[in-house]
C-alpha cells in the first residue's frame, strides 16, 4: 500500500454478494471520462449503514474514491435519484465548500444496471455512538464540536437558492404541508395491525402546522453521523445529500434535532450523550 493510502474506514466491508458490480466496467468508465490516470481495478469495500443508496469504496494505489448508486429495483425517486443527487452537491460546491468533490457522473446503464456517481472520499472521523478515543474528547472540546457542526447548518440555510441555480429543486410555498400530508400517508401506508393509527396525532399535526417561514437549502438528515471530522475536529464534509431540497429551514432544524441527545437518553448512554446534550445547554 502506497505510504499516502489513508487508513481504510472501520465501517468499510466486504461488499454484500446481493450489492457486487462489473468493478472493470466502473474502472474504464472513470479512465475514458476524466479519470485516464487512474490504472488498473480498484479494491472495492462497501460501506456499512444506510438504508437507502448503496455506497462504496473505491480503493486505488494513491487515491480513495467513493460509488454510490440505488439498490437493485429500486426506482428512480427523489430518494435514489442519482443525477439529482450529483446536481446538487455539484451546485452547492462554489457556495457551500463542504460537500465532496464531485468525480463523474454515468447515466450510461450498461456499465452499471443503474444511474452512479463517483466522488472524492474525505478522509476523516464520522462519530457514532462510541467515539475513537485518540480523539480525546472532553465536555468542553465537544461543546466547540457541536457548535461548528451547528454552524454548519447555519451556513447552509443562508446559502440562496437561485444564487446557487438550485430552485429546480423546490416545489415552491407550502413545504411544510406537503411534508405533514406526506409522512402521513406513508405511515397509514406502512402501518400494521399491532400498531396504532395515530389518527388524532395526525390530525393535531394538520390542524396546527405552521407556515412556511422561508425557502432555503435544506438537508433533509442533518446530524452528527453525516459529517466528517478532521485530527483538530473540525468539520470538513457533510454527507448523504438524497433528501436535499428547496424547503422550510425550520423542518431542517427540526429533524436535526431529533436526532440531538435528550436528558432521558443520556442518563443511560455514554459520556458522549451527556457531553451533546451539554453542548447546547
Amino acid at each position: 500500500m502506497s505510504p499516502k493510502t489513508p487508513a481504510l474506514p472501520d465501517n468499510a466491508r466486504t461488499v454484500r454478494d446481493e450489492d457486487a458490480f462489473d468493478v472493470d466496467a466502473v474502472a474504464q468508465w472513470l479512465r475514458d471520462n476524466g479519470s485516464a490516470e487512474l490504472e488498473g481495478v480498484p479494491e472495492v469495500r462497501q460501506f456499512a449503514g444506510g438504508a437507502s443508496n448503496l455506497t462504496y469504496l473505491l480503493r486505488y494505489p494513491d487515491r480513495d474514491l467513493v460509488l454510490r448508486r440505488p439498490p437493485a429495483g429500486a426506482k428512480p425517486s427523489s430518494g435514489h435519484d442519482m443525477v439529482r443527487e450529483y446536481r446538487i452537491q455539484s451546485l452547492l460546491a462554489p457556495v457551500y465548500p463542504h460537500v465532496p468533490a464531485m468525480v463523474g457522473l454515468c447515466t450510461d446503464p450498461s456499465v452499471l444496471g443503474s444511474d452512479f456517481y463517483v466522488m472524492e472520499r474525505v478522509e476523516g472521523t464520522i462519530l457514532r455512538s462510541a467515539p475513537p478515543a485518540e480523539l480525546g474528547l472532553t465536555p468542553e472540546n465537544t461543546r466547540e464540536l457541536c457548535l461548528r457542526v451547528i454552524d454548519l447548518l447555519i451556513e447552509l440555510h443562508g446559502v440562496d437558492p437561485a444564487s446557487a441555480g438550485l430552485e429546480e429543486f423546490g416545489r415552491g410555498t407550502g413545504y411544510v404541508a406537503r411534508q405533514v400530508a406526506g409522512w402521513t400517508k406513508r405511515y397509514a401506508a406502512a402501518r400494521t395491525d399491532n400498531v396504532p393509527d395515530f389518527a388524532r396525532v395526525a390530525k393535531w399535526l394538520d390542524d396546527n402546522r405552521p407556515a412556511d417561514v422561508a425557502s432555503r437549502v435544506i438537508h433533509g438528515d442533518f446530524r452528527l453521523d453525516n459529517v466528517v471530522l478532521g485530527d483538530d475536529l473540525r468539520p470538513r464534509a457533510v454527507l448523504d445529500w438524497e433528501l436535499a431540497t428547496i424547503g422550510d429551514p425550520l423542518m431542517d432544524l427540526g429533524s436535526s434535532l431529533a436526532y440531538w441527545p435528550t436528558r432521558r437518553s443520556s442518563t443511560s448512554g455514554s459520556r458522549w450523550a451527556t457531553w451533546t446534550l451539554a453542548a447546547t445547554n
